[in-house]
């Protein structure tokens, strides 16, 4: 018997992920707050470039059963849907951030509303287009419950999307948050013109706040050196389909950050997660200073040359 899939959202990653879970085999319903498909090409805006299949079917309206619902709305928005997702179905988060108000990761937001269902998160270098065209993908699902994470991998992998179980769901959604903040690092060197060098630099010295945070929240420093941690990294930190990095480099350019987002209409989860990921690590008694350069640089309290001469002049240590 084919499984419900239920996709909460559908922008790019919802509907690449509706795509994906299709391809399982499965009857999915994608949930979308406005738009219904084209019914020329059955291709929703956000990601056109592939049509969707009979077996995904799209509406404004929400499901009432799933073998498993997947959340892809932004983090920022979660809280305000949670409330009609109905059911007792699993509960995969894939959106990635911090909640700016309660400093919580997706899965903390999960169980504060639904303590009784059973939660995970999906995690990895997974740029949507590519999900969608069926490119080969490596990702993670992670779950307290390390027996239901290898059920999920098990159940959704299919010969183009391979899942890791994963036991550290707080190391996989640290991963997942911050590599956008260093992301928009990245790009700002690039953007600044600093050079390759201090873009891998900031690559690697984030990998080493990435360990740090884990420990200090509970996680497992080892999580962060697989996909949800360097794999996630590596992409965002230098693909050109990347939102962060390239609202870095326009940072770095001179562009003011008001002006580039006013210009988009997608979400750079960066923005919002670099000054809440950094009060949660103060909270910890946590060391990020990239993480903290990002945040002043975004509150235009200081220059990209004001935050490498800090960063530059800290104290020398062993790696």
């Amino acid at each position: 018997m084919s499984m419900n899939v239920a996709v909460i959202g559908a922008g790019a990653w919802g509907i690449a992920l509706s795509l994906q879970m299709a391809r399982t085999g499965a009857n999915v319903y994608l949930w979308s707050r406005k738009e219904l498909p084209n019914p020329t090409n059955r291709t929703l805006s956000r990601l056109d470039c592939v049509p969707l299949p009979e077996t995904i079917t799209v509406s404004n309206q929400f499901p009432t059963q799933a073998d498993i619902t997947f959340l892809t709305v932004p983090l920022q928005h979660m809280r305000s849907i949670l409330p009609h997702v109905s059911g007792n179905s699993p509960l995969i988060a894939c959106c990635k951030g911090v909640e700016t108000t309660s400093l919580k990761f997706p899965l903390e937001i999960l169980e504060e509303f639904y303590p009784q269902r059973e939660h995970g998160a999906l995690s990895g270098p997974n740029f949507a287009h590519e999900v969608a065209k069926g490119y080969p993908t490596a990702s993670v699902i992670a779950s307290k419950h390390p027996e239901l994470a290898q059920e999920w991998a098990n159940k959704l992998s299919t010969s183009t999307f391979r899942l890791y179980a994963n036991h550290d769901p707080i190391g996989v959604e640290i991963g997942g948050a911050a590599k956008n903040v260093f992301a928009i690092a990245a790009g700002l060197a690039m953007g600044a013109g600093l050079g390759e060098n201090a873009r891998a630099s900031i690559i690697t010295r984030g990998i080493a706040e990435l360990s740090r945070l884990s420990i200090g929240l509970g996680g497992e420093p080892m999580t962060l050196s697989g996909l949800a941690g360097v794999g996630d990294m590596i992409l965002t930190c230098t693909g050109q389909g990347s939102r962060n990095y390239s609202l870095g480099v326009e940072l770095g350019q001179g562009k003011k950050l008001q002006e580039i987002l006013a210009q988009r209409t997608t979400v750079a989860e960066g923005v919002t997660t670099a000054p809440a990921l950094l009060k949660r690590a103060k909270q910890h008694h946590v060391n990020t200073p990239i993480i903290e350069a990002v945040t002043h640089i975004l509150n235009e309290e200081i220059t990209v040359q004001t935050a490498q001469n800090i960063l530059m002049s800290r104290p020398l240590g062993n790696e």
